[in-house]
């Protein structure tokens, strides 16, 4: 029974992802994603209790993944390895989550009135242990002297863009969908550009 309800609750944030990032948290009801995920509406209620739980679980779908993308910064000394760790975490991210990202920027974009407080301290813990880290190789001597709070917003405009601005990279692309090869491309390259850009050598 526990392997039907993981499966359950997973099709169920998926379905929710989608109309979610399709429609936006107000205009979503729970009746469209019972019918997108294949299930009555009862066990939406069943599983999450409400729209707002339902909603939460979605933003955590894709806040786990991105804060376990910076454990690089808390494991590793060289700001080649990390960065270059970090990026690929980021576009497989995006990869792997595209609804779910672009349900948490809209969120961000809108304010973010529903992000609940524990998971924003979450992500500013995050975003303080990354920048202070990026001091660090500064004031080693590892890297140029960027501003850490800059360099860490380029990182994840440039990586979130292959979830957020899909339409986009489709029409410029010709392609439907990017492939495995495509999200390989777009790491090296990034990787590459950060690296030169911040005065990084590559160990």
């Amino acid at each position: 029974m526990s392997r039907i309800s993981e499966h359950n609750r997973q099709l169920i944030i998926q379905a929710a992802s989608e109309i979610f990032a399709d429609q936006g948290y107000a205009a979503t009801k729970i009746i469209d994603i019972a019918h997108r995920a294949g299930l009555p509406k009862p066990n939406i209620y069943y599983y999450f209790k409400s729209k707002e739980n339902l909603y939460r679980s979605v933003i955590e779908s894709v806040i786990d993944p991105l804060l376990q993308a910076a454990q690089p910064f808390y494991e590793n000394g060289d700001p080649a390895t990390v960065l270059a760790q970090y990026i690929r975490a980021k576009i497989k991210v995006s990869q792997q989550h595209p609804h779910a990202s672009k349900v948490f920027a809209s969120e961000i974009m809108h304010g973010a009135p529903h992000l609940p407080e524990d998971i924003a301290e979450k992500m500013m813990e995050q975003t303080l242990q990354s920048s202070t880290k990026i001091q660090d190789w500064i004031d080693q001597g590892l890297m140029d002297p960027v501003d850490p709070h800059h360099l860490l917003f380029t990182l994840w405009a440039s990586t979130q863009t292959y979830a957020d601005f899909d339409w986009q990279i489709s029409k410029v692309t010709g392609k439907e969908k990017m492939s495995q090869a495509d999200y390989d491309l777009a790491a090296e390259q990034l990787t590459h550009v950060i690296l030169k850009g911040c005065g990084v050598k590559a160990s």
